[in-house]
């Protein structure tokens, strides 16, 4: 079976570029050729890429039978567990994904309306008026507080603050190209103790784990129906016959929500704050749209306003968060673009070059919030959060979270760019990051009108 094009490089040279330069390495050889070639990603397996609407479309509706999603995601594996719902397929994964997904919608998610607004207004409070900050430190802070609070209803306490200085830590192990390589290079993955980065890693891991274990044999000792966290709303879901998730499984589906729940949305609100004031048309429209909102909305009114929507849909198109979506692994002969694949063949749509299609999107380097109100995308053209049966069970989460911490901030800080200050998107982990530095500065607190977002 022949393959689609593959670049002039060695399997190595391309590993090492996916880890470095993963933007530019997928640029080059989408220009060299086109909608699907194969890359080797990690050095022992090809992958082929597609970035075209109708392989996306192939693949996200292919029959379990056709394609299967288990075991193409080790790479989260040490980290997560082996009953992520990441990493689950076929029936395990449709139980979790139903016993997981009633915590995400409709009214549930109003309770954590107010515990966004509070803590971004206690992150905010602690900017000082003319000193330039890290946005990505305060975006981290907000993003993990909300998580930990909303995921396991813990406040301010002993556990709450050893989990969030444990899982910062963790999460900062690959905080860069270099320190990320150990995931993808199993040679790296060696532990000579808590010096090494591999034996650290492992380290708080489990510690992180006592601690999770600890939490979840408190509330099975202590019972309390009135709780609407998650891990609660977790513990008393049943699936068909009856039965809970067990504690294994209860630690890797939460280790799944506090590293998806938090990275991600961290990255994404950093990413909105630089291209808000980076394009000064789009904050005098955005503010213009939050000042008519009045004193005190609703959520739905917040979560409803046409352009803080569109801006957080051109966030998460510029520079998606995660670049590919989760590989499918051939199970049966399937034919897409021409080439027939064979049992074993790796494929993933690739979001970043989907979003940047030009037939799609009109110069797709351009932030431009505008397009996502002059006409709707197919799930097929627009990704951010994965599709098909893989698509991410917190996205409403998610897009909840960023516009109100953007509404809460926006509505509170005026906020400047130091000196045309430029932020690059870097690996960080398996996620495409902002780059990190001090380069928004308060000037002074907003005279408009100040929203404080009800529950």
């Amino acid at each position: 079976m022949k393959l689609p094009d593959s670049p002039q490089k060695s399997k190595f040279t391309q590993s090492l570029q996916w880890v470095f330069n993963p933007l530019q390495l997928l640029e080059t050889t989408a220009r060299a050729h086109g909608d699907c070639f194969t890359l080797w990603l990690t050095s022992n397996k090809p992958m082929v890429l597609f970035s075209n609407p109708q392989a996306i479309q192939q693949i996200f509706t292919a029959q379990l039978e056709q394609l299967d999603a288990r075991g193409s995601s080790q790479l989260l594996q040490p980290l997560l567990g082996d009953n992520s719902l990441i990493l689950l397929s076929g029936a395990s994964h449709q139980r979790q994904r139903r016993l997981l997904t009633p915590p995400f919608h409709g009214e549930r998610m109003k309770a954590y309306g107010q515990v966004i607004a509070k803590i971004t207004n206690q992150v905010i409070n602690g900017w000082k008026i003319g000193e330039a900050f890290s946005v990505r430190d305060s975006m981290q802070e907000i993003s993990l507080k909300v998580i930990l609070q909303a995921v396991f209803g813990l406040r301010e306490g002993e556990r709450f603050t050893q989990l969030q200085e444990l899982l910062s830590s963790v999460l900062d192990l690959s905080g860069s190209p270099l320190r990320a390589s150990m995931m993808f290079f199993p040679a790296l993955q060696v532990d000579w103790g808590t010096w090494s980065p591999w034996g650290k890693f492992l380290h708080q891991m489990r510690q992180i784990d006592q601690l999770i274990y600890t939490e979840i044999q408190e509330r099975r000792d202590h019972l309390n129906p009135s709780r609407s966290d998650i891990l609660s709303l977790m513990m008393s879901a049943r699936d068909d016959n009856g039965e809970p998730m067990t504690d294994v499984e209860l630690r890797d589906e939460l280790m799944t929500l506090l590293v998806a729940g938090h990275e991600t949305t961290a990255s994404g609100l950093t990413w909105a704050l630089y291209w808000i004031h980076h394009v000064p048309e789009v904050r005098t429209k955005l503010l213009a749209e939050l000042d008519n909102v009045g004193e005190n909305p609703d959520w739905n009114e917040v979560s409803r306003l046409p352009y803080l929507t569109a801006v957080c849909q051109e966030t998460l198109r510029i520079y998606p968060i995660i670049m590919l979506t989760i590989p499918r692994i051939v199970k049966s002969p399937i034919e897409i673009m021409g080439y027939e694949f064979q049992p074993g063949t790796l494929l993933s749509s690739c979001i970043y070059l989907t979003h940047h299609r030009p037939d799609l999107y009109p110069e797709p380097k351009q932030f431009k919030p505008e397009r996502f109100l002059e006409r709707q995308y197919s799930q097929y053209e627009y990704l951010p959060f994965g599709g098909g049966n893989r698509r991410c069970l917190g996205m409403a989460f998610a897009m909840f979270e960023m516009k109100l911490v953007l509404v809460t901030v926006l509505s509170q800080m005026e906020l400047a760019l130091i000196d045309n200050y430029q932020v690059k998107p870097t690996r960080r982990g398996i996620t495409l990051a902002p780059s990190g530095g001090k380069w928004l500065v308060a000037t002074s607190q907003r005279q408009k009108v100040k929203i404080s977002v009800e529950a």
